[in-house]
């Protein structure tokens, strides 16, 4: 039957020393080696053990177990390889190092280090707790000036944070300061253009106003020309144009109403005189008729150029017969109390072409007179 050798032992066991406590080789030294010896297996060293070696399912916990077997393993053979490294008889190599004593020298106290002396026992020097003030103050500073700019050190922001905190109010008050700028600007324009439009609004009232005066001016100026031209015009007529009576007074006008009269109101304009007082013709014309009338006495009824017909009444005498031509101012008979009267005086009619009955005052006005 064949024979094996037994599995050998480690050759090491991890371990500082060159021998462990139980006398067994550390990392310094080999394993003793065991002598050879026949191995022959049976039925019984083969038959595998029930309970005792057992396959894990696989699963998280099985990886982890493996993983943790295979780092062992793995340290195991690192560590060997390291001892047969380190007993493969080379000459250890000497590592030199600068001398820094010239360095050490210059550097300072711990209990000078900004934020270092505070931590350390005022009592680990073995003096009484009066301690320079320069040393003190030194531990009392930041641990670092990183982030303190000249002006946090020139307004006593030597701490970090402090110089954080101060520069961070700062930029809130800049922000401020910018959003207080922008209201204010904001406010400004609002105020520049309601001044440019009430401005405008004024120019445009002033605009409006100068044109209104400029066209009532001109509408003046328009009304007077018209008056202009209607005074000459008038004028004009008046020369053309006379008083039947030149020394009168008006008592009855047309439409005044009374018992008096047929109709009920006066039909003419009524001109009292003295009797006898002279009566001219209006305007050039033609005698139409003169005689007695009734109620009207003695009358003349003079026809002008245009077929407006002007009635002389209540004469004492007439100095025209019909078909005769008169001309403006001419007389044509004498103030009288003849016919339907109360006493002396003209009463004038005066009738369209058209046989319509008008007011004589105004007639007379229409032609530049003034009664």
């Amino acid at each position: 039957m064949a024979s094996n050798r037994p599995a050998p032992e480690a050759l090491y066991v991890p371990n500082d020393s060159a021998e462990g406590p139980d006398g067994s080789p550390g990392f310094a030294a080999y394993a003793t080696q065991e002598p050879w010896e026949e191995w022959n297996p049976t039925a019984e060293s083969v038959r595998p053990v029930r309970g005792r070696h057992r396959v894990h399912k696989k699963g998280g916990g099985g990886l982890a177990r493996s993983s943790t077997v295979l780092g062992v393993g793995v340290i195991a053979a690192v560590g060997a390889g390291g001892i047969a490294t380190a007993q493969g008889g080379k000459p250890p190599v000497s590592i030199s190092m600068p001398d820094m004593s010239a360095v050490t020298d210059k550097l300072p106290e711990a209990e000078s280090l900004p934020g270092v002396g505070s931590l350390i026992s005022d009592d680990s020097d073995g003096s009484d707790g009066s301690g320079d003030d320069t040393t003190t103050a030194a531990a009392a500073a930041p641990l670092s000036s990183a982030g303190i700019t000249t002006a946090d050190a020139e307004q006593g922001n030597t701490g970090a944070g402090e110089a954080l905190r101060a520069r961070i109010m700062q930029q809130a008050e800049n922000q401020q300061h910018q959003a207080d700028d922008a209201v204010r600007k904001a406010a400004e324009d609002a105020a520049v253009k309601k001044a440019a439009a009430q401005a405008k609004a004024q120019q445009d009232k002033a605009t409006a106003a100068a044109k209104a005066k400029a066209a009532e001016e001109k509408r003046k100026k328009a009304e007077a020309a018209r008056k202009k031209a209607e005074a000459e015009r008038l004028a004009k007529l008046a020369k053309s144009f006379s008083l039947p009576v030149s020394s009168y007074t008006l008592t009855s006008h047309f439409g005044d109403s009374g018992s008096m009269w047929s109709s009920g109101q006066h039909t003419g304009l009524d001109f009292a005189a003295p009797s006898g007082t002279p009566l001219k013709a209006v305007h050039s014309g033609t005698v139409k008729e003169s005689g007695w009338a009734g109620a009207y006495g003695y009358r003349t009824i003079l026809e002008l150029e245009d077929g407006t017909e002007i009635w002389y009444a209540h004469q004492s005498s007439v100095s025209v017969s019909a078909g005769q031509k008169v001309t403006t101012g001419e007389v044509i008979g004498r103030v009288g109390a003849t016919g339907n009267v109360t006493g002396a005086h003209l009463h004038m009619e005066v009738h369209t072409s058209g046989g319509a009955n008008v007011d004589p005052l105004a007639w007379l006005q229409g032609k530049g007179l003034n009664p």
